[in-house]
């Protein structure tokens, strides 16, 4: 024995335990006492190839193949709500349909992002959004950095939809818009006669025999010409005629929405126009575009909360989107149901909203939808402005309205930064929003506009591009 070299003897000892242990993890050893069970000893479990199915990448792609009529198709779910929390992820989310009703309506965001591809490589002319707001986004705010963003991007240039008149025109940087005051409005808050329907913008105007508009260019990229101009107006029989500078153009059709559509290379010098009848045939606004690019129309509507859109008629939304057709409706509300900020029931609010959405969704199959969680909103409390408590509840009810309806979701709380982030919006080093704690100034707005544009661009990245 004395013989024998005993410093070998730990490195026998430690390789057969080893041997030991491994024997032992190839035979199931776990053993129970009353209702206790040990858990197996498996030294091989990190060398083992985990199953297929085990394996979830935390930002996957998963798709699922469904049938529509004799077609199957593939349809992507993109970034899974299981994977991220809606509270306080920034990107976009997007819901899938019950499979009953995907023969009849299009998920989340995929077809305006399809339209994006086609436009971007050239096998489609235009793709347009519908951007419905409240005061947060009047006199262009947040939808002008948002278009000229994407139009920088994917083509294009002028600055879409503008009303008839307008309570902001002087507040607006992105069009000169000036009008006679003899112009009657009915919207959402008045009390329009029975057989008038209120059009897109939830504004129908009635010319008096003198009433004139003008819209001019602005010095800005993108929007210091005119090239393509429509009129939007209503029924009318023909006997009544708008001049645009100086040319008469009779106004033809008896559908809720009629078009006509010019051909203007006016430069720097704008248009006027002037309304001819002696009837009264109802205007709804001017599009100014170009040939091809995105367009983004701001539909802004001063302290509603989103339920008027119910007093839009479905046959007039049908033949808008004949006339003049979208990809994409951007819905973006919160600040006006906020306006009790500790109230957290908003059953009163989602209720009518569901049937808003069961509405628009039914006359608009093929159009991608997209609802924008509310902004932070901050009020005073103990000497210090704190996130309302209402926030989190409201963002919580329009989630529901997005995974209810198969759209997609932005959380523009998330985005800004969460809770208390309007106080510093406020307070911070650069001043993004007012002293009401609730409005961003232009800064802000300009700020908004790029983080949407970021979340959508991040969705039409992961579509493939052409």
């Amino acid at each position: 024995m004395s013989g024998k070299n005993k410093s070998a003897y730990p490195l026998y000892i430690i390789t057969g335990t080893l041997l030991c242990l491994i024997a032992l993890s190839l035979v199931n050893n776990s053993f129970s006492i009353n209702n206790f069970t040990t858990r197996p000893l498996d030294m091989l479990a990190d060398f083992r190839k985990a199953a297929p199915e085990e394996i979830i990448p935390a930002d996957s792609t998963e798709q699922k193949t469904e049938v529509r009529g004799k077609d199957s198709v593939k349809v992507k779910v993109l970034h899974s709500p299981e994977v991220h929390d809606f509270m306080t992820y920034q990107g976009i989310l997007e819901y899938m349909l019950p499979v009953d009703t995907l023969a009849t309506r299009d998920d989340g965001m995929q077809r305006f992002l399809l339209a994006l591809q086609e436009l971007k490589s050239g096998k489609r002319k235009k793709v347009r959004i519908a951007y419905f707001g409240d005061s947060m986004i009047e006199g262009d705010l947040i939808t002008a950095d948002l278009r000229d963003s994407l139009q920088t991007f994917f083509g294009g240039s002028g600055v879409g939809f503008v009303p008839i008149a307008s309570v902001v025109s002087s507040f607006r940087t992105t069009i000169a818009h000036t009008f006679s005051r003899n112009w009657k409005d009915y919207h959402y808050k008045n009390s329009p006669p029975a057989n008038l329907l209120l059009g897109f913008s939830g504004h129908t105007f009635l010319p008096d025999g003198n009433s004139w508009i003008k819209y001019a260019p602005v010095r800005k990229p993108r929007l210091d010409r005119f090239d393509e101009v429509s009129v939007l107006y209503g029924p009318s029989n023909g006997s009544n005629a708008i001049t645009i500078n100086d040319k008469p153009y009779p106004l033809q059709g008896a559908g809720p929405v009629n078009k006509l559509a010019l051909q203007q290379d006016t430069a720097h010098k704008g248009i006027t126009i002037q309304y001819d009848g002696t009837a009264t045939s109802p205007l709804y606004g001017v599009c100014f575009e170009s040939q091809d690019g995105v367009f983004v129309d701001n539909y802004s509507f001063r302290g509603i909360s989103g339920v008027e859109l119910s007093k839009l008629s479905g046959n007039l939304i049908h033949q808008m989107q004949q006339e003049h057709p979208y990809d994409l409706v951007v819905l973006h509300y919160g600040a006006n149901v906020l306006f009790r900020p500790e109230l957290t029931d908003y059953s009163w609010y989602e209720r009518p909203m569901r049937k808003v959405m069961d509405s628009l969704r039914n006359v608009l199959p093929a159009t991608s939808f997209l609802i924008i969680g509310t902004a932070d909103k901050a009020y005073k409390k103990s000497d210090k402005y704190v996130t309302a408590p209402g926030v989190a509840a409201l963002l919580k009810v329009q989630h529901e309205l997005a995974e209810q309806h198969g759209t997609a979701y932005w959380n523009l709380y998330a985005a800004m930064g969460g809770d208390g982030s309007m106080r510093h919006w406020v307070e911070g080093d650069t001043v993004l929003a007012n002293k009401d704690y609730t409005h961003f100034n232009r800064q802000g707005a300009a700020k908004v506009g790029a983080l949407l544009y970021k979340a959508i661009m991040d969705e039409y990245r992961q579509v493939g591009q052409p």
